[in-house]
C-alpha cells in the first residue's frame, strides 16, 4: 500500500480539490483508495462539535466507508488549540488514536490519501504537524503551493526543510498564473530540481477555481436578492465602496471579476458600480433596501444585488474569508481539478506505479 500525504505551504491553496482529484484518479486506474484527515481544520463552528466538511465530500465523492471519527480523529478547533496550551492535549496519546483509525480504515486499501491540516505547521502545538503525521503514518508527502513572485519560493524551501527530503515526492504548484507559467517551467523548477525538491506538476489558473458564483456567495452570507438577474457569475475580489461617486467609479473600472461591498443607503456608489464592466455583483449592508431606480437598472444590466445585514467591514471579513477558504469546493470542483492534474501532472510519481490489489498486488516502484 502507498501513502500519500498532501500538504500546503499555507492556507487555500487547493489542497483539498487536488487530494480527492488524486482520489477519483486512482480509483479510475482501479485502485481501491482510503482517505483520512487527521487534523480537521474547515470547521463551520468553534465548539469542536461541528466536524470538518472535507472528509464529508471526500466520502461521497470516493465511496469511502467509515465513519467521521475515523476519518478525522482531531477537532482541530479553537476549543481544542485551547485545551492543548492549557495541558489538557496528550500529543502520544493523540498520535496513538490517530495511528489506531489510520491501521482500520487502511486495510486492504491500495493507496491511502492524507489531507493536511490548514498549512504543514498546523498541529505543532501537540507534535502533529504534518511532517509528523507522514512520519508517524510512514507516507510520501506531496507539497501544494501558490506562486506569483520568486520570494514565494522561501515557503517551499522552508516547508521542504521542515517535511524532511527522505519524506518528500515533490511539489505542485497551483493555481499558476499565465505571466508566472514559463517561469515556473524554465527558471524555478531547474532551481529547485537542482537542490533535489522534484516538481510534480505546474497547473495552470482555471477561472471556474478562483472564485465563487454569485449564488454560492449569496447563500454562505445568508443574503436576501432584492433583484431578478443571472446568479452563475464568478466572484473573485470585494472592492468596499466607501469614497465619492466619481472616485468610486474609477476605482472599479480597474478591477474585474468584483463584487462592491457599500451601505444600502449610498445610492451613488451603488450607481458608480452598475457602470463599471468588471461588477459581477453588488452587496448591500445594513439591511437598506436600494432605490427603485439603482434595483431598475441592475435588472437591466443583469447585476444581482445582494440583501445582507451587518455593518460594511463584518461583512467585507465574511465575504473574504468565504471566497479564500473554497466554499465552492464539491464535485465539480474535483471533477476539474481531475483534468488539470492528468494534464499537468506527473500523477505516477505522486500516487505510485501500482496495480491493483485483485490484478496481483501492486507493482515495484521501478517497473
Amino acid at each position: 500500500m502507498n501513502t500519500v500525504l498532501v500538504t500546503s505551504t499555507g492556507e487555500s491553496t487547493g489542497k483539498t480539490a487536488i487530494t480527492l482529484a488524486l482520489g477519483v484518479l486512482a480509483k479510475e486506474r482501479g485502485l481501491d483508495v482510503g482517505y483520512m484527515k487527521p487534523k480537521g481544520t474547515r470547521l463551520q463552528s468553534s465548539t469542536g462539535k461541528t466536524l470538518d466538511e472535507d472528509p464529508m465530500l471526500a466520502r461521497e465523492l470516493l465511496d469511502i466507508d467509515a465513519e467521521m471519527h475515523q476519518l478525522e480523529p482531531v477537532v482541530y478547533s479553537p476549543t481544542f488549540i485551547q485545551g492543548a496550551v492549557r495541558g489538557k492535549e496528550n500529543a502520544e496519546e493523540l498520535s496513538e488514536v490517530i495511528s489506531h483509525h489510520f491501521e482500520d480504515i487502511s486495510a486492504g486499501k491500495d493507496l491511502m490519501l492524507v489531507e493536511g491540516g490548514g498549512s504543514y505547521r498546523t498541529g505543532g502545538i501537540v507534535d502533529l504537524t504534518d511532517g509528523d503525521v507522514a512520519n508517524l503514518l510512514d507516507a510520501e508527502v506531496v507539497l501544494v503551493a501558490d506562486y506569483q513572485h520568486p520570494s514565494d519560493l522561501d515557503d517551499v524551501v522552508a516547508a521542504v526543510e521542515d517535511i524532511g527530503p527522505d519524506r518528500l515526492a515533490g511539489v505542485v504548484f497551483n493555481r499558476v498564473s499565465d505571466a508566472s507559467y514559463d517561469e515556473l517551467e524554465t527558471e524555478v523548477a531547474p532551481f529547485l530540481e537542482a537542490r533535489g525538491v522534484p516538481v510534480l506538476g505546474v497547473v495552470p489558473t482555471e477561472k471556474d477555481l478562483a472564485g465563487v458564483t454569485v449564488e454560492e456567495l449569496a447563500n454562505e452570507l445568508g443574503a436576501d436578492f432584492a433583484t431578478d438577474a443571472p446568479t452563475d457569475a464568478f466572484v473573485e475580489r470585494f472592492l468596499v465602496g466607501a469614497m465619492g461617486g466619481d472616485a468610486a467609479l474609477r476605482y472599479f473600472r480597474r478591477t474585474k471579476n468584483a463584487a462592491v461591498i457599500t451601505g444600502g443607503d449610498r445610492a451613488n456608489i451603488q450607481r458608480a458600480a452598475l457602470e463599471a464592466p468588471g461588477v459581477k455583483c453588488i452587496i448591500l449592508t445594513g439591511g437598506h433596501r436600494p432605490v427603485g431606480a439603482v434595483i431598475g437598472k441592475a435588472e437591466e444590466k443583469g447585476v444581482p444585488v445582494l440583501l445582507v445585514n451587518g455593518d460594511t467591514l463584518s461583512v467585507t471579513d465574511r465575504a473574504e474569508d468565504i471566497v479564500s477558504t473554497g466554499r465552492t469546493r464539491d464535485e465539480r470542483t474535483v471533477n476539474r481539478m481531475r483534468d488539470l492534474l492528468y494534464e499537468h501532472a506527473d500523477i505516477d510519481a505522486i500516487i505510485g506505479n501500482i496495480k491493483p490489489s485483485g490484478d496481483g498486488g501492486a507493482a515495484d516502484d521501478d517497473e
